[in-house]
């Protein structure tokens, strides 16, 4: 079975983690590039930021605003940790996404002026068995209350048929693409 949703976020460490050329479908898919620790070289990312752009694929920085302007990047993603209200200055006007895991943190990104609210964590997750998660009927009531929330967390091959019960119009995935993406891929049409 397939998912259908709007839109697709899929969260990358490295621009290696994805193959542009899996993706077929245009204007549903968005990359956010989250790289903590080794960034590539600039030249990679402009090449991969234009690739992107020929596949009408939304292309967001994490957390670097210069960076993003570089790349003339579709817009920039604030991590749950970024709680800074400082505006964003820059040439063009960004798109702005958020990530949030409590109520809190949700009113923090709608303050900071976030079109979308990435909430996590939707499903119980590999790596850390005891972390909470909200599952799709608390997820569903968070809905009730802002439409531009988006489930994140916990994701994979074995429960993506449960997102079609989520009344939200998108999806993040982050670690099932590095582990499977041409599997995740394949099933979210």
């Amino acid at each position: 079975m397939f998912v259908l949703k709007k839109k697709y976020y899929l969260i990358v460490e490295s621009i290696k983690d994805i193959n542009l050329k899996k993706i077929k479908k245009r204007n549903k898919f968005v990359i956010i590039y989250r790289n903590l620790t080794n960034l590539e070289k600039i030249i990679d990312l402009q090449r991969f930021r234009k690739n992107c752009k020929l596949k009408s694929i939304d292309f967001f920085v994490a957390n670097d605003l210069k960076l993003a302007n570089k790349l003339c990047s579709d817009g920039i993603y604030l991590s749950s940790y970024n709680s800074s209200l400082k505006p964003l200055s820059q040439k063009k006007k960004f798109k702005i996404i958020g990530s949030a895991h409590t109520s809190k943190e949700i009113f923090m990104k709608i303050r900071q002026g976030c079109e979308v609210i990435l909430l996590s964590k939707l499903f119980l997750v590999n790596y850390d068995k005891k972390a909470p998660f909200l599952g799709v009927i608390k997820f569903n009531n968070y809905l009730k209350k802002n439409k531009n929330l988006v489930p994140l967390g916990g994701i994979s091959l074995n429960n993506l048929n449960n997102l079609n019960m989520i009344g939200s119009n998108g999806l993040a995935i982050m670690s099932e693409i590095k582990k499977k993406p041409a599997n995740i891929i394949n099933r979210l049409f």
